[in-house]
């Protein structure tokens, strides 16, 4: 009987803890740091050892790093700050540019008595964390970016002409309006929409994050992020003048951006890792915590490499390499080359001349495209 009881109760337990809200570890010191750009950056940190300041994304806050803080502190600092306007964090009327936000990660780190970092970040937090490379450059030990578009980089424009980034223009008064009381609705769609599991994220983190949004001011404070990108591309054009040379490792969900995170990446920085992460949609904390884990962890600690292939979190690259006429479409499963999964997606081997003036296919980063944003892409360029 007490045997039965006892496996009763370690087996709620399980289910309670598996499907609770997603939080930092408890042994972790606050407090809320003001940023001479005019914000107070809410920002916890724990651990000893080499620093890494975690920057998460939209639709969650920083306790979606839950899993990577959990396991980095055990030999590393790990700070991880709410961005300005969502979580803890004020929620200013402006200032909501990637640049700004960078100064106010800066603002952070100094604050707290550290200089370089690791660098890792998700969603938005990949534009936040590369303005920061790109005006710290000799402050980022080693920088990771996770499933999202830089504004103003390539292919930032196709980007935004497509129907499947409508949450990229729905901001203002009237928006805030419509999702007053309905948070939960509105984030529902942008959690579904690029997720490979509809499970993930799971109820109880949903909950937590959309109550965080419901905040006076939280709407507001978030649809302001996307406001600022038409700055924030200006701005980095002007980065993109001078090259990242801080090895970066660019991470994609295998059904969202995939390998497309990589060229992105190759626009801004020289040394570039590129990672999928199989089976997993845009939320790798939620999807694949445990592989996205092992994955950073391997590219901070491991030795300085020049990256020019995909790897994994067990050291293997996988990469095999065919002429286009030995590749062979698998009849099976996914619908072409890539691993978008997705049904109506086709991949076709192209060749060309370049002696010879014409057109030119041009599909390096289209399936993957299609894959994030769910309809098909062709892009064509002329060779002069």
């Amino acid at each position: 009987m007490i045997r039965r009881f006892l496996a009763l109760t370690l087996f709620i337990l399980a289910a309670v803890l598996t499907h609770a809200q997603p939080s930092l570890p408890s042994s972790f010191q606050a407090k809320t740091i003001h940023s001479p750009e005019g914000a107070d950056i809410f920002v916890r940190w724990g651990g000893s050892g080499p620093v890494v300041l975690l920057i998460h994304g939209y639709a969650e806050n920083s306790d979606s790093w839950a899993p990577l803080a959990a396991d980095l502190m055990k030999d590393h600092t790990v700070v991880v700050p709410d961005l300005r306007g969502i979580g803890r964090s004020s929620k200013p009327a402006d200032g909501y540019d990637k640049k700004t936000q960078a100064k106010d990660m800066r603002a952070v780190v100094t604050s707290l008595g550290y200089d370089k970092t690791y660098v890792v970040a998700h969603d938005i937090g990949n534009m936040v964390a590369y303005a920061y490379a790109a005006i710290y450059p000799d402050k980022v030990e080693r920088l990771v970016v996770m499933d999202a578009p830089i504004p103003g980089i390539d292919p930032w424009s196709e980007i935004l002409q497509n129907p499947g980034v409508w949450h990229f223009n729905f901001h203002g008064p009237d928006a805030e309006r419509l999702v007053a009381g309905r948070e939960r609705i509105y984030f529902d769609r942008i959690w579904n929409d690029f997720t490979a599991d509809p499970s993930k994220p799971d109820e109880d983190t949903r909950n937590f994050f959309a109550a965080t949004y419901a905040q006076p001011g939280g709407m507001r404070a978030g649809f302001a992020q996307f406001t600022a990108f038409s700055q924030d591309a200006k701005d980095n054009k002007i980065f993109e003048q001078t090259k990242l040379t801080m090895p970066v490792m660019a991470v994609g969900g295998e059904k969202s951006f995939g390998p497309l995170q990589a060229v992105i990446m190759r626009h801004v920085a020289t040394n570039v890792q590129e990672e999928v992460v199989a089976g997993s949609g845009h939320w790798l904390m939620e999807e694949r915590p445990e592989y996205t884990v092992a994955l950073i962890r391997k590219f901070i600690d491991g030795p300085p490499v020049a990256h020019t292939v995909a790897g994994s979190a067990d050291g293997d690259s996988g990469e095999e390499r065919f002429t286009p006429g030995e590749y062979k479409f698998p009849q099976l499963g996914n619908p072409g080359t890539g691993s978008s999964g997705i049904g109506g997606i086709e991949t076709a081997v192209l060749k060309w001349n370049p002696d010879q003036a014409g057109y030119i296919p041009s599909c390096c980063a289209c399936q993957h495209i299609s894959a994030a944003l769910r309809t098909p892409i062709a892009m064509i360029g002329l060779q002069p």
